[in-house]
């Protein structure tokens, strides 16, 4: 038998073992999977891109306003808020986000992305978020037809614009938590491409990093590439830039702290024998701790002086942070709780820390006012394709990927196992 079917099997026999009296069984999941699935397919096929997720929030408020939830649309954008309250205990948050990329779909599936934006982007949900929103509905119907072996108050959420980071700050800049109950522990769920399905990934502490772009705009003074003598060139200038930026990593911080900056994009220029006025450079930097990123930021701007005062630029380079979010914290002692839970559930060896990285979320900004947060990884990766890809050296589609596809059917079961545990643990009787 493969393992594939060796998988499915386990799941379908034994979703979730939890003490003596199992709360999810393969019949719950069973009754509910058809619809979900064509949920999924639905999502998948009409992806909308970052603040511009009206028809997505539509179709999910048409399927919790039929369980009972209180369902309020438009919240900080396209955000929708859900809140079942079942008797006294605690308030617990659990997110999905909504939005899609920029990004051409090439998985050859046969429900596979053809939108296009009006003006001719193509469209993909390349990070999963088509499956954590089915896995959220998912979730939400179990909840509010078992609402017996639980009590609190959930708070499910669907934040729009995540990969542009704006959407939790929106959502909570609306009122989030005033206009709704304030929660106790906020969750969430995120799919991932280097684990197999039937794996669920922690970190505890920093999970996901600190993201700033910037741009730096360079200012010279232009004139005829044969006469560099008449100019001060904002290009060298610019070059002298990014070579002098990475001794903020190698030099000036301690190695045990990460830190990355990448000069992702470099423009000026208008032709080969011109000398331009101008140069833009634009930065992405990665951090974990605060005062790192406080240090690195504030040391970009003085390499950037620094290096155009020694050319004799004209001006003193012009610095914008123009897209910032905050590091992913899970908290330790919610995660070990969670752990415990999963793995009474699931089974030891199939939840596993894994390490912190360096891409970002703004999942982070639910924390605020000390509220525990956690994000667990669940494996979307075909265990067969995984296999292989390990023995083989193969490097598998990441997210963001043109290919990437979670093998959406297992790792749905997974992924709503996975959020059933953690509320129950948290809210259950």
């Amino acid at each position: 038998m493969c393992l594939r079917a060796l998988l499915l099997g386990f799941l379908l026999t034994n979703l979730i073992a939890f003490s003596a009296n199992p709360p999810v069984s393969s019949a719950d999941f069973e009754q509910l999977y058809p619809n979900l699935e064509k949920l999924y397919v639905d999502l998948h096929q009409s992806p909308e891109l970052s603040l511009h997720e009206q028809k997505t929030a539509e179709k999910l408020v048409s399927q919790l306003k039929p369980l009972g939830y209180e369902v309020t649309s438009g919240v900080g954008g396209y955000g929708v808020v859900a809140v079942l309250r079942n008797g006294t205990g605690p308030n617990v948050l659990l997110r999905t986000d909504t939005d899609a990329l920029p990004v051409e779909e090439k998985t050859g599936l046969p429900f596979a992305s053809k939108v296009r934006t009006p003006e001719g982007t193509p469209v993909m949900h390349a990070c999963g978020h088509d499956l954590h929103m089915t896995a959220w509905i998912g979730t939400a119907k179990w909840m509010a037809s078992h609402k017996q072996q639980w009590s609190g108050t959930l708070i499910m959420i669907a934040q729009p614009a995540e990969e542009v980071v704006k959407g939790a700050q929106a959502m909570l800049a609306d009122g989030l938590y005033t206009r709704f109950p304030k929660p106790s522990f906020a969750l969430a769920v995120h799919d991932a491409s280097d684990l197999p399905v039937g794996k669920v990934g922690y970190t505890p502490g920093y999970a996901l990093a600190n993201s700033d772009s910037l741009d730096i705009t360079v200012f010279g003074k232009g004139g005829h590439g044969a006469q560099p003598q008449t100019t001060v060139d904002p290009i060298v200038i610019a070059a002298r830039i990014v070579s002098g930026l990475q001794t903020l990593v190698s030099r000036q911080n301690n190695p045990l702290d990460p830190v990355v900056v990448t000069v992702g994009q470099i423009h000026g220029g208008t032709k080969n024998n011109i000398i331009p006025d101008s140069v833009m450079l634009g930065l992405s930097v990665r951090t974990y701790k605060k005062e790192v990123r406080e240090r690195v930021l504030q040391g970009i701007e003085r390499v950037a002086k620094a290096e155009a005062e020694l050319a004799g630029a004209p001006r003193a380079p012009e610095v914008k942070l123009t897209e910032t979010t905050i590091a992913v914290y899970n908290d330790p002692k919610l995660t070990e709780r969670l752990v415990g839970a999963l793995r009474r559930s699931l089974g030891d060896a199939n939840v596993v820390e894994i390490p912190p990285k360096m891409v970002s979320e703004d999942f982070s900004y639910y924390a605020q006012g000390g509220i525990p947060e956690a994000m667990f990884h669940v494996g979307a990766v075909n265990v067969e394709k995984f296999a292989e890809a390990q023995r083989s050296g193969m490097q598998l589609p990441s997210l963001h990927s043109a290919l990437f596809a979670p093998d959406f059917q297992p790792t749905l079961r997974v992924a709503m196992a996975t959020e059933v545990t953690e509320l129950l643990e948290l809210m259950g009787k």
